[in-house]
């Protein structure tokens, strides 16, 4: 059965007339056990002052900059829940006292009044502060608009409001909390020539900075034995090239990768918050260089088709790619991503993941080593394979045995068939 209880200002010490500097309920509002009502200050310190128990706030009878001392009537609440045994309470008419609660006090420091911690210059209560804490707001950012200068709730919304509504390439290091590049006149140390980026660039630079600082990136290296590959890659090449089809590696690699991602269906997924999103197709971007700079378009059901319908189709989409008549939609739904450097060079690097996928693969230069097989060195062609991953998807005990597999399968081509 509901019951009216009063709530009252507890045992603040000695103080009389303290200051209401904020008030986080209003009439109508429904609150927990815990939860803060009011924000009291002294000339030294502050205080939140939580509910003693659940209920309705029924009536209010403080305002901000109001003075109380221990007993004055913070507002009246309808309960029907059971209320704590600690302290005791009665019916309607029972003065509840509501207990006061602050930050860790400092070893100086009264254990009901607690000085306010800040993380910068802001002037806010314990309250506030971690209400903005709990946002993920930066209180130290945030101007005040209350008396003194004070942050208030209002202010921390407001600042929230404000980032979320300015475009995510702009939020930059604010929103990393890290210092803002700095500005440098480069004309004072000699001739300079400003050309604007590319729109591919504006738009792939910030979607690889977002994807960089938010994936938790780890790179896989290993190598791959294609001196097989690529002597049927010759002889399909020769036998294909009246037709004007140009079998290149980075067909066999398609097919690799796919057969890689059927084995190991973890890094056929998208992590959605803390749920993983299995994909039961098989679509692999390839990243294309053009003049304007890197594409990414899909090529769809990857493990449904041969390696010359996939060549085919890579020569089709990369020529309208540098043609610039790709379109959006083919660079949509892809599952994973394949970066090939092979034909300029490199031993390695580091690919940046395409999100929403959690893994990319990164192909350099091969080139002729001297590998140890029955007690002999002889020389085979070794390709470098670079599998960044999202650490908090897969581990590294799977990157490994997914990179072991691509280049077990790119090794012997009879793989694809099992």
């Amino acid at each position: 059965m509901a019951e009216m209880k009063q709530v009252l200002v507890p045992d603040i010490g000695d103080y009389k007339g303290v200051s209401v500097i904020e008030l986080m309920v209003k009439v109508g509002d429904t609150i927990n056990e815990e939860d803060t009502l009011l924000t009291l200050e002294t000339d030294k310190a502050a205080m939140d002052v939580p509910s003693p128990l659940c209920g309705v706030v029924k009536e209010l009878h403080v305002e901000i900059g109001d003075k109380v001392s221990r007993g004055s009537l913070i507002l009246v609440m309808e309960c029907s829940e059971q209320i704590p045994t600690s302290p005791p309470f009665t019916k309607v008419e029972t003065e509840v006292a509501a207990p006061v609660t602050a930050p860790a006090p400092a070893a100086t420091a009264a254990p009901a009044a607690q000085s306010v911690v800040s993380s910068g210059k802001a002037h806010a209560s314990p309250a506030i502060r971690r209400f903005a804490r709990e946002i993920g707001a930066d209180i130290a950012q945030i101007k005040g608009s209350g008396d003194k200068g004070r942050v208030t709730k209002e202010d921390v919304q407001n600042f929230v409001k404000a980032a979320l509504a300015q475009p995510r390439a702009a939020t930059g290091g604010n929103g990393l909390q890290v210092l803002d590049m700095p500005v440098f006149d480069f004309a004072k140390y000699g001739a300079i020539e400003t050309r604007p980026l590319s729109r591919i660039q504006k738009i792939s630079g910030a979607n690889l900075h977002r994807n960089w600082v938010t994936i938790p990136h780890v790179t896989q290296f290993d190598e791959a034995d294609i001196t097989d590959m690529e002597a049927f890659r010759k002889q399909m090449g020769a036998e294909y090239a009246k037709q004007n089809i140009k079998i290149t590696p980075l067909a066999f690699l398609l097919k690799a990768a796919a057969a890689a991602l059927q084995k190991f269906p973890k890094f056929n997924t998208s992590l959605d918050g803390e749920n993983l999103i299995y994909k039961q197709y098989i679509h692999i971007g390839v990243a294309v260089d053009t003049p304007d700079g890197l594409v990414v378009p899909v090529l769809r059901d990857v493990d449904k088709k041969g390696l010359v319908q996939l060549a085919t189709e890579l020569g089709e989409i990369s020529a309208r790619a540098r043609e610039k008549k790709i379109t959006a939609a083919d660079m949509q739904g892809g599952c994973f991503t394949i970066s090939s450097l092979g034909g300029i060079g490199g031993t390695a690097f580091t690919p940046i993941i395409n999100a929403p996928e959690v893994a990319i693969l990164g192909v350099s230069r091969s080139s002729m080593k001297p590998v140890y097989q029955d007690g002999v060195f002889v020389p085979r062609l070794m390709l470098p394979l670079s599998v960044s991953y999202d650490h908090r998807v897969i581990d590294g005990a799977a990157a490994a045995r997914f990179t072991a597999y691509l280049a077990q399968v790119l090794s012997d081509l009879r793989r694809l068939a099992l």
